[in-house]
């Protein structure tokens, strides 16, 4: 494990209202949603180290060096896994807990510590009360296919949302709580925001994609939550 706890800047979200759909199913519904902080960026290859003790990552030596660049190639079990890990290092109640098998079992609201965004929260934040398909030009806001050199970029070289939050679209897919369809795909979980060898339209604030909770790829990673104490 690392010995370092790592600075995670967290960017206070207010209390509101956003609704999704699926443009598969076409279905569509509305989520009310608490105050909240969420990551200015996706967690680093660096962040990941400190808390973990492990370099997963396949990008290498890249633009600003490897450890500034978002760690890819992680699950979402190892996201959550992670989100504990800091917690415990930072003294905060941990939010998941584990059955006798080690898998996640259920995520405890009360709990102080970090922890993945849920869908709504992640929409919501993207949107940072913009109406359109991103909060701006593409091209000045996210990496992805037609800008990236297909490769991951350092957080926070592009321009932020409304809000302050860099990268919620393109450089790297994160994965989000929820499970996606659970009649349809069972344990599948939301992955939200596009990345950089995405073309344009995967790059848009409503865009939803799924994967299994142990799949590990070099265009996904995440970035951290916290809950708002009352």
């Amino acid at each position: 494990m690392g010995t370092t706890t790592p600075y995670i800047d967290l960017v206070g979200i207010p209390s509101g209202q956003v609704t999704l759909s699926d443009r598969r199913t076409e279905r569509s519904w509305t989520v009310d949603l608490a105050p909240f902080r969420l990551g200015a960026l996706p967690v680093t290859q660096e962040q990941y180290a400190q808390v973990t003790g492990e370099r997963p990552s396949t990008a290498r030596g890249s633009e600003g060096g490897s450890e500034r660049l978002p760690v890819e190639t992680v699950s979402w079990r190892d996201a959550v896994l992670f989100c504990n890990s800091l917690s415990q290092q930072e003294e905060l109640t941990p939010v998941y807990g584990f059955d006798g098998q080690g898998e996640v079992v259920e995520a405890e609201p009360s709990a102080d510590g970090y922890r993945l965004p849920t869908e709504a929260e992640w929409e919501y934040a993207c949107r940072a009360g913009t109406g359109g398909p991103r909060y701006g030009p593409l091209d000045d806001i996210a990496w992805y296919r037609g800008n990236s050199g297909e490769r991951p970029h350092e957080p926070g070289g592009r321009l932020p949302n409304p809000w302050g939050l860099h990268d919620m679209l393109g450089n790297v897919w994160e994965w989000c709580w929820d499970l996606y369809d659970p009649e349809v795909y069972g344990t599948y979980r939301v992955l939200r925001g596009g990345g950089w060898f995405d073309e344009h339209w995967s790059c848009r604030a409503s865009v939803r994609r799924r994967s299994h909770p142990t799949f590990r790829v070099d265009d996904v990673g995440f970035r951290v939550a916290r809950s708002v104490s009352n």
